[in-house]
């Protein structure tokens, strides 16, 4: 190419460039919209958002779990035949999970606060601290001394850090939903949009405390309208040109506030608990991944520790650890958590010491087919219930509603302070083709469209004198009615035809306990137990979703 040709090249790629420039005009500032050229965030009004967000950060006492694809459901030993653990390609988001099991420390700090702003002394709340209460019952055995547990398991420092059980999947979610406000409460205070030390004050009352979803859709109903409290936190309140207050709440935008504590998904539980995040798929599906650890067997094979079993499980009939002066796993019930090795995530006692509710109703099926992108079943759609001036409904104590579960126990649907949820109606079903009702437990596996019978003058049960078609799952309709005394009246369901206790009241739980064999410590096993019952070797963990980028690494090196 001779000299008059490139110099011709030269200036054509000169004039490409420049009016690629001028066509595309990049934003000279962080704060300039490149929709519209206004500035965000202005001293003056207008937009308000949060250009230094530096990504999620771990909530109190949670790991970072890197989403990714698995093989969900792929045990490798099915001595139990259960047909209920089909394996499925299933991808889970990135997401956050409980270093460790929820401990008797960690709920008994839950009871205080339900004892301080629901004092049980008062009749209008003594239910509600009643229902939160763990069932300490549960460790008794009609050929077995127990009281020991019964009495000192709960509240005994000697086992503070011991992993709490007796809590059914309702209390679980009621916890996670408290902790949800206690850490955004804290949040919002460091920020200096909450008065400091506001959480520890005596003006802390049942229709005067923090609940997130009051704080981002009626700020000023929070704490009971307390402004006091809401106002009082900003040590250099915003104006704009008006004179106006600016910026006196913060909003989602502000990356403050945090996404809510939950129970795990089967799906994210089984995934952290495999611990991919090194092995990934290949090694799994050849076997080096039948625990939480690396291998084939429960001992360590280190040479610091050969021979040390690696979780807290039941090594045989009558054996529970082991001999003593050299026992296999340093237990004979639960063991304090963080006693044994974490597994790749950095995650404790996903086999082993308890088994862990996790958020999903039990079908013996995982329909992949349907869905294979963070699956779950249990959705239940709800929203704001809204006054007629259109503001939202808080509760009150007045408003405060009880269930009755089905073994008697009396628990509050909601507490003060909360936003009323109702069911969603057709004003957000209407025209949708991803879902067309508020309650979908059932949905494809368990509702009367999935049943054999559907459509059908025949398979018809009689349940009090009222013929309805059977469902899929035919499970006991026992009943429990509070007459106008205030006595319970208890009814079993005493007919000869049930054929199930599957319904849309049972929960999956997974994980080995301290009271099973090794073969339940496969991350793959799934059971299910009804979610308002308890028992000894039933505990829980908490899990956040991820906002923002997959990967914690990328979401750094983006800033």
């Amino acid at each position: 190419m001779d000299m008059k040709n490139v110099l011709n090249l030269r200036i054509l790629l000169a004039l490409m460039l420049s009016l690629t420039m001028i066509g595309c005009k990049r934003s000279s500032s962080s704060n300039e919209s490149r929709a519209t050229g206004w500035n965000i965030n202005d001293k003056k009004g207008g937009f308000q958002y949060n250009n230094n967000y530096k990504g999620q950060e771990a909530g109190p006492g949670l790991v970072f779990v890197e989403g990714g694809t698995f093989t969900m459901g792929k045990v490798q030993d099915d001595p139990m035949h259960d047909w209920n653990n089909s394996p499925s390609q299933q991808h889970v988001q990135s997401f956050y999970m409980d270093e460790t099991e929820v401990t008797n420390k960690m709920y008994l700090e839950y009871l205080d606060w339900i004892k301080r702003v629901y004092p049980p002394d008062d009749p209008n709340f003594r239910l509600i601290y009643e229902g939160a209460l763990p069932d300490t019952l549960v460790w008794r055995n009609r050929l077995g001394y127990s009281e020991m547990m019964t009495e000192n398991y709960l509240r005994h420092p000697g086992y503070g850090e011991y992993p709490v059980v007796g809590v059914t999947w309702i209390q679980a979610v009621e916890f996670a939903n408290w902790r949800t406000d206690r850490v955004n409460e804290l949040n919002l205070e460091e920020a200096g949009y909450i008065k400091r030390d506001a959480r520890l004050s005596e003006d802390i009352t049942a229709d005067s405390n923090f609940n997130t979803d009051t704080y981002i859709n009626a700020p000023t109903e929070t704490y009971g309208g307390n402004s006091d409290i809401l106002e009082g936190g900003r040590r250099k309140p915003q104006t704009n040109a008006a004179g106006e207050p600016m910026n006196v709440y913060a909003t989602r935008e502000t990356g403050i506030i945090s996404p809510k504590y939950r129970l795990p998904s089967e799906a994210e539980w089984e995934y952290a608990a495999l611990g991919l995040s090194e092995l990934r798929n290949y090694n799994a599906i050849r076997g080096r991944k039948k625990y939480p650890w690396s291998g084939q067997y429960t001992r360590s094979g280190k040479r610091k520790t050969k021979g040390d079993q690696l979780a807290n499980f039941k090594q045989g009939k009558g054996d529970y650890g082991g001999i003593a002066g050299w026992s296999d796993d340093g237990a004979d019930i639960t063991n304090a958590v963080m006693s044994y090795e974490p597994n790749d995530f950095g995650l404790y006692d996903m086999a082993g010491n308890v088994a862990e509710w996790v958020a999903d109703v039990y079908r013996p099926i995982v329909d992949d087919e349907f869905s294979d992108f963070n699956y779950y079943r249990g959705n239940v759609y709800t929203k704001n219930a809204i006054n007629e001036d259109g503001t939202v409904k808080v509760v009150t104590t007045a408003d405060i509603v009880y269930d009755t579960l089905s073994n008697g126990k009396i628990v509050a649907r909601n507490l003060p302070g909360e936003i009323l949820q109702v069911p969603i109606d057709e004003n957000e079903t209407y025209q949708r083709t991803n879902f067309d009702k508020s309650d979908n437990r059932n949905f494809r596996d368990g509702d009367k469209r999935s049943s054999r019978q559907y459509g059908n003058s025949f398979g018809e049960d009689e349940i009090d004198g009222v013929s309805e078609t059977t469902k899929m799952y035919n499970s006991p309709q026992n009943k429990i009615e509070v007459d106008s005394s205030g006595n319970l009246i208890k009814q079993y369901d005493k007919s000869n035809d049930r054929t199930s206790l599957i319904n849309d009241n049972v929960r999956v739980y997974k994980g080995g306990s301290w009271k099973d064999r090794a073969y339940w410590i496969d991350p793959a096993q799934r059971r299910y137990f009804p979610q308002d019952m308890a028992t000894d070797y039933i505990g829980f963990r908490c899990a956040m979703s991820r906002v923002g980028s997959k990967s914690e690494a990328k979401n750094k090196s983006r800033n």
